[in-house]
């Protein structure tokens, strides 16, 4: 199958170039960080698998997805690091995804579904799926706008209003919680367990007695020699699970690979 690859981020771009040349029927005919030049690239030769970020800065991957030509619409596998209301979306669509950071066992596992849908489905059953997969999307969207409370936090001696979709990080500090928004860090007189009862519309992963993580901000997963998670998020912040919310820790992030029941 031939293969275009779409990604503003070169190191994602190489880790499914890597991936792609492990598999001696793909053929990467194609490699792009900019969404306007894929499309015209796609419009002239439309591969047969097309690997699509879905948050690129000039045009996200739906709205290219939505430009291409009906009749000659590729396999689609958008590669996404996206919320748990866009995951539920792609649950229910004939469409593939991979959620960053992705390994080698859930590539293999979603290129065996799309080996299949090769060889079954039609363009017209690509348009459908794809369409399912939008409206699910807009739904999804609508869903997660209307349960997103704010919080008042205390940033440098002023107080700020916080959209809680907005934190990556909770962390215990004596009477008060630290919030981490980006790069900011924010304080709020509250218990652990009152900041995540405020954050339950977001889903929110403790990896220690004094700390939670919102895995909508997790964007790269490691582990250390002995078994502990190591989790990177959107804003920099490295944070490391605790060895006693190991296991939990490991049974949430299995839930999230591509190819678990």
């Amino acid at each position: 199958m031939d293969v275009m690859i779409v990604d503003d981020e070169a190191a994602a771009r190489r880790i499914l170039r890597d991936c792609c040349a492990t598999e001696p029927d793909l053929d990467v005919v194609g490699e792009f960080a900019d969404a306007q030049e894929a499309l015209a690239a796609i419009r002239r030769h439309p591969p047969h698998l097309l690997f699509l970020d879905i948050q690129m800065n000039t045009m996200s991957g739906m709205q290219l997805a939505q430009s291409l030509d009906p009749e000659a619409l590729p396999l689609i596998v958008f590669v996404t690091a996206y919320d748990h209301y866009a995951l539920e979306a792609f649950e229910v669509s004939a469409i593939d995804y991979l959620l960053k950071p992705f390994d080698d066992g859930r590539f293999r596992a979603m290129l065996a579904r799309v080996r299949h849908r090769h060889l079954a489905q039609t363009a017209v059953d690509r348009q459908s799926a794809l369409a399912t997969l939008i409206g699910q999307l807009d739904r999804a969207v609508h869903t997660a706008g209307q349960s997103r409370p704010r919080l008042l936090a205390d940033a440098g001696g002023r107080m700020q209003m916080v959209d809680v979709a907005q934190v990556e990080m909770v962390e215990a500090d004596r009477n008060y919680v630290m919030l981490r928004v980006g790069k900011d860090t924010l304080h709020a007189r509250s218990t652990l367990q009152q900041a995540e009862g405020a954050m339950r519309s977001q889903p929110m992963l403790r990896i220690s007695r004094s700390c939670l993580v919102n895995v909508n901000h997790v964007r790269e997963v490691s582990r250390t020699p002995r078994g502990d998670f190591i989790l990177v998020l959107a804003g920099g912040a490295t944070v490391s699970s605790s060895e006693g919310y190991r296991d939990k820790v490991r049974v949430h992030l299995e839930r999230l690979m591509v190819g678990a029941s």
